[in-house]
C-alpha cells in the first residue's frame, strides 16, 4: 500500500513515474529519433486532453503514440529549460521558478499515463519503452538539475530569500528547489557530476528491470492445482476465481493459485491441505531468486551503485543520503522509532505463536497422528482458528456483509461525505484504459466540481502487485488543474454473476488508499511542485493509514456493513467480534513489518565496498534479519529481498520504516478524533484544512503539531495494534 511517486522528472516538474532503463544523456538532442519533425497533430499527448478534469483519453491512446511523445516532450523541455537558463534578465522569482512550475507540460502528460498504465495494466511493448525511455529520463533529469547557468539562478534567488518578500509557499517553493538541485549533485565539481549522471542511469536501469523481474516472477510463480479436493477451505466463489485464473492462462479443467506481493498469502489462512499451503509459501518466497527472472545480481548492483552514489554527494551510505530530507532525519531516528515497538511486537509474536502450536498439538492428539513444529504456512491458517475460538469470528460468516461495491459507496464513499461533504457521481460516459475500471467525479459540499476518481480494484497478470494511490493529473491553482487520482488493489476477480465479497482486511486498505486519494483530491495550493502528496514518504502514509480508521468505526460500519443478498445489516453482535478481533494477531503483523524495514535499512546502512556480491545476496539478507533480533522462523519478514518492489524500485529505498512512522501520526490523529466528537464536519473540515489540502507548502511536521496541538505520541498506535502493557 503505497502511493506512487513522481517518477525521475518530478524533482523539478512534477511528472509521473515513467521507467528505468539505459542509454546515453542528451543534450539539446539525442538520438535520431529525437531529432523528428515536431509532434503529430493527431497524436494523443499532443495537446491538452480535452475532456474533463484532462483526463487522459485512453480510447485513443494506441502504444506506438508514447515514444513520439516522450521524444517531443524532451525536445521542449530542455529548450523551455535552455530559455529559463540563459534569461539576460536577472533571476527572478516569475522568471526562474515559476517559468520551471510552467515548462515541461507535453512531457509531463505523456510521462504521467505511460507510468500509470505501465504499472496496471502493461504489455511487452510498454516494458519495452520503459527499458528504452527511463535512463533518457533519467539523463533528462540530470541535464536540468546539473545545468550551470540554471543552478546558479537558483542558488542566487535562494541566497537573498530574506530580501524576497515572498509569501510562506512560494518561500516553500524556493526552498524545494534549491534543496533538490543540492540534493542531484549541482555543487559537485564537473567531474563528479559525469560520474553522477553514469550512476543515475545504471540505477535507473536497474530499477527497471528488477520491477520487470518482479512482474513476471509473480505471474510465472502462480500455483497450479489439479484437483480440486486439494481446494478443501475455499468457498465457492473464491474456487470458481481460481478456475477462472486457470481458464485465462489456457488450464481449462485445473485451477490457479496467483501469488500477491507479499511473503505471505491470503489463501493460507483456509487452505486445510498442508501441502499445497508449503507449495505455496515456497512459491511466494521463491520468486525472482534464479532462472531468467533472478534478482540478486540486480539487486547486488543496485546497492552498490546508490551506495556510490551517496558518497559522490557527500554522505557515508545511502541511508543517510535518503533520510536527510525526510522527517526522520537520519538512521539512528528510525532504529529509535522501531525500538520503541519491536520488543512487545516479538514479545506477542512468540505468544501468539505458542497459542498456535497448543492447538496444533491438541488436534494432533485427538486425530491420533504425529504433531508438527509450526511454520510460515501453518501461521494464518492455524491463527485463525484460534481467533474463531477466541472471538467467535468465522469469516465465513462476516464476507457477505463486505461487498465490495457497498463498501466503496456506503462506506469509503459515506466517510468521506460526512467528513468533508464530498458527493461522487459515476461518468460512464468517460473513457477507460480496462473494462473494470470505474470513474468517478468528486464534488465538493457547494457542489463544485472537485476531482476525477479512477477504481481500479481487481487483479490481472499484467498489473503489479499490491495495492497503491496514483495521480494523473496534479492540482494546481498556477496551471489551472483539477486533480484526477486512481486507486489500485488487487482482489481476485469471481466468476461473472458472482459477488465480489471481501475479507477486512481488503476492507481496510480500500479506506487506506481512498486516504491517499483524499490527499491528492482536497489539495489546495498554488504550485505544482507542492501539490497533495509530494511531501516526505514518512508523511505520506499518514493520511492514508488515518483514513483505516474509518473502516472500523462503528457508525461507518453499521452503514456499509449490510448482507449483500438481504440487504440486512450486520448483526450487532457480529459487528462487535470483527472489531474486537482486529487486535487479533497484530504481533505477527508488526513483526513482519518491521523485519522488513530493518532489512531495508541493512541494505542501505552499507559502503559500496561492503555491498555483498550477487551469491551472498540471500546470505546477507539472513544476517540482516538475525542482527535485527527480529529472525524469528514462523514469522517471515513482509518482503523477502527478491521480491521487495518498495525498496528496489518504487522509490521508497531506506523508506519502509515510513509506515511506521506515519502511523505514529494517524493514530494520534485517530485519538484526536475521538476526543473531539468523531465522524462531524467540523472535525473533518479542520483536518482538511491544517493538512490534507496543504500539500508540501509547510514543514510536513509543522501541519501536524499545528493540527495535534503537541509533538506525536506513540502510545495510541500500540493501543491500536494491542501492543500496549494493558491489552
Amino acid at each position: 500500500m503505497r502511493v506512487v511517486y513522481s517518477g525521475v522528472l518530478a524533482a523539478v516538474f512534477s511528472m509521473s513515474a515513467a521507467a528505468a532503463g539505459d542509454g546515453a544523456a542528451p543534450t539539446t538532442a539525442g538520438t535520431s529519433a529525437m531529432n523528428d519533425n515536431a509532434l503529430k497533430a493527431d497524436n494523443p499527448f499532443a495537446r491538452p486532453s480535452t475532456l474533463p478534469y484532462e483526463l487522459p483519453p485512453f480510447d485513443r491512446i494506441h502504444d506506438g503514440d508514447y515514444l513520439p511523445a516522450f521524444h517531443a516532450g524532451m525536445r521542449e523541455q530542455l529548450k523551455e529549460v535552455e530559455r529559463i537558463a540563459h534569461n539576460r534578465e536577472p533571476p527572478t522569482f516569475e522568471n526562474t521558478l515559476i517559468a520551471l512550475e510552467r515548462a515541461g507540460q507535453l512531457l509531463r502528460r505523456v510521462d504521467a499515463t505511460f507510468g500509470r498504465l505501465n504499472a496496471c495494466n502493461t504489455n511487452p511493448k510498454l516494458q519495452d519503452i520503459d527499458t528504452e525511455m527511463a535512463p533518457k529520463l533519467t539523463a533528462q533529469e540530470d541535464a536540468i538539475h546539473l545545468n550551470p547557468a540554471l543552478w546558479t539562478r537558483v542558488e542566487a534567488l535562494y541566497n537573498k530569500r530574506a530580501r524576497a518578500h515572498l509569501d510562506s509557499e512560494s518561500q516553500q517553493l524556493l526552498t524545494r528547489y534549491h534543496t533538490e538541485f543540492v540534493r542531484a549533485g549541482a555543487r559537485l565539481e564537473p567531474a563528479d557530476q559525469t560520474r553522477l549522471r553514469a550512476l543515475n542511469t545504471e540505477i535507473s536501469t536497474l530499477t527497471t528491470r528488477f520491477k520487470h523481474n518482479v512482474l513476471k516472477a509473480t505471474a510465472d510463480g502462480a500455483v497450479v492445482v489439479d484437483d480440486v479436493r486439494d481446494l478443501d477451505g475455499l468457498s465457492e466463489g473464491q474456487i470458481g476465481a481460481a478456475a477462472q485464473a486457470a481458464a485465462a492462462r489456457g488450464l481449462g479443467g485445473k485451477w490457479v493459485i496467483a501469488l500477491q506481493n507479499t511473503t505471505n498469502q491470503p489463501l493460507l489462512a483456509q487452505l486445510k491441505n498442508r501441502a499445497l499451503r508449503q507449495r505455496i509459501y515456497e512459491a511466494s518466497i521463491g520468486r525472482a531468486r534464479g532462472g531468467s527472472s533472478d534478482n540478486t545480481a540486480v539487486i547486488a548492483q543496485l546497492v552498490k551503485l546508490r551506495a556510490e552514489r551517496a558518497a559522490l554527494l557527500g554522505y557515508p551510505n545511502h541511508a543517510a543520503y535518503q533520510l536527510e530530507d525526510e522527517s526522520a532525519g537520519n538512521p539512528a531516528a528510525v532504529r529509535d522509532m522501531i525500538s520503541q515497538v519491536a520488543p512487545s511486537a516479538l514479545a506477542r509474536a512468540r505468544a501468539e505463536a505458542a497459542e498456535i502450536q497448543k492447538l496444533i498439538d491438541a488436534q494432533a492428539a485427538a486425530s491420533g497422528t504425529p504433531s508438527f513444529a509450526l511454520e510460515p504456512w501453518d501461521w494464518s491458517f492455524y491463527s485463525q482458528q484460534v481467533r474463531k475460538a477466541r472471538y467467535d469470528f468465522d469469516q465465513a460468516r462476516v464476507a457477505p456483509y463486505f461487498e465490495l461495491d457497498r463498501v466503496l459507496e456506503d462506506g469509503v464513499f459515506y466517510a468521506a461525505h460526512q467528513l468533508y461533504g464530498l458527493s461522487f457521481k459515476e461518468r460512464r460516459d468517460l473513457p477507460v484504459y480496462q473494462a473494470d475500471v470505474r470513474v468517478f467525479e468528486v464534488f465538493d459540499a457547494a457542489g463544485a466540481p472537485l476531482a476525477l476518481f479512477l477504481a481500479d480494484y481487481f487483479a490481472r497478470d499484467n498489473k503489479q502487485g499490491g495495492a497503491w494511490m496514483a495521480s494523473y493529473v496534479n492540482q494546481s491553482q498556477l496551471l489551472h488543474h483539477k486533480p484526477v487520482v486512481a486507486n489500485h488493489l488487487n482482489i481476485p476477480k469471481p466468476q461473472p454473476g458472482q459477488p465480489v465479497l471481501l475479507t477486512f482486511d481488503e476492507v481496510t486498505t480500500m479506506f487506506h488508499e481512498f486516504g491517499h486519494a483524499l490527499h491528492g483530491m482536497l489539495s489546495s495550493v498554488r504550485y505544482p511542485k507542492l501539490s497533495g502528496t509530494a511531501v516526505p514518504r514518512d508523511f505520506v502514509e499518514y493520511p492514508s493509514q488515518y483514513n483505516e480508521m474509518w473502516a472500523r468505526e462503528p457508525e461507518v460500519v453499521a452503514h456499509y456493513a449490510r448482507h449483500y443478498q438481504t440487504g440486512e445489516p450486520m448483526p450487532p453482535e457480529l459487528l462487535e467480534k470483527v472489531l474486537a478481533a482486529q487486535k487479533f494477531n497484530q504481533g505477527y503483523a508488526t513483526t513482519e513489518y518491521l523485519a522488513a524495514a530493518l532489512l531495508d535499512q541493512a541494505w542501505y546502512q552499507i559502503s559500496a565496498a561492503q555491498a555483498p556480491a550477487a551469491a551472498d545476496v540471500p546470505a546477507f539478507e539472513a544476517a540482516a534479519l538475525k542482527e535485527s533480533g527480529l529472525d524469528y522462523a514462523p514469522v517471515p519478514p513482509r518482503y523477502h529481498s527478491a521480491y521487495f518492489s518498495h525498496i528496489f524500485e518504487s522509490g521508497y529505498s531506506a523508506g519502509y520504516y515510513a509506515y511506521l512512522w506515519s502511523e505514529v501520526l494517524a493514530r494520534d490523529t485517530g485519538q484526536w478524533f475521538h476526543t473531539h466528537g468523531g465522524l462531524t464536519r467540523a472535525n473533518g473540515e479542520y483536518l482538511r484544512t491544517q493538512v490534507l489540502s496543504r500539500g508540501r507548502t509547510e514543514d510536513p511536521q509543522l501541519l501536524f503539531r499545528n493540527f495535534y496541538g503537541r509533538a506525536p505520541e506513540i502510545g495510541p498506535l500500540l493501543e491500536y495494534r494491542g501492543l500496549s502493557g494493558g491489552s
